[in-house]
């Protein structure tokens, strides 16, 4: 499992969501494998060095994406980063596509909660919320 605080991923979706608009829309997060896919407001779930959330839009000339580690994946700080990663993720780099429309109307009707909980399986992506 993986957690990120909700204030930090409504910043990466909206980050998209900008550089979109500035840059001509949407990066595709497959690669141009599945073209289309992937190409509208949301986040990408990163796992390559540690796991992470990162922005989707187009990027301008020189620019970086706006990424946020997850709380128990982080290559700086968390000594067992690759063995929680291979555990939870996957041994392998990845990306899995995140739509907002999934996220945002979650948050919405839970206000109180304060961070977003990502578990993935061999077939899925499990949302949840909680609150510290």
């Amino acid at each position: 499992m993986f957690t990120f605080p909700i204030l930090a991923v409504r910043k990466v979706v909206d980050r998209g969501i900008a550089d979109a608009a500035a840059n001509g829309g949407f990066r595709n997060p497959y690669y141009g494998t599945r073209p289309g896919e992937g190409e509208k407001p949301g986040l990408w779930l990163v796992g390559d060095e540690g796991v992470y959330i990162m922005s989707n839009g187009k990027l301008a000339e020189g620019s970086r994406a706006l990424v946020v580690y997850a709380e128990q994946c982080h290559p700086k700080g968390d000594g067992d980063w690759w063995d929680y990663k291979g555990h939870h993720f996957g041994a392998d780099d990845g990306i899995e596509f995140i739509e907002a429309e999934r996220l945002i109307p979650l948050f919405d009707r839970n206000m109180s909660a304060t961070h977003l909980n990502v578990q993935l399986t061999e077939t899925e992506i499990a949302l949840s919320l909680i609150t510290r």
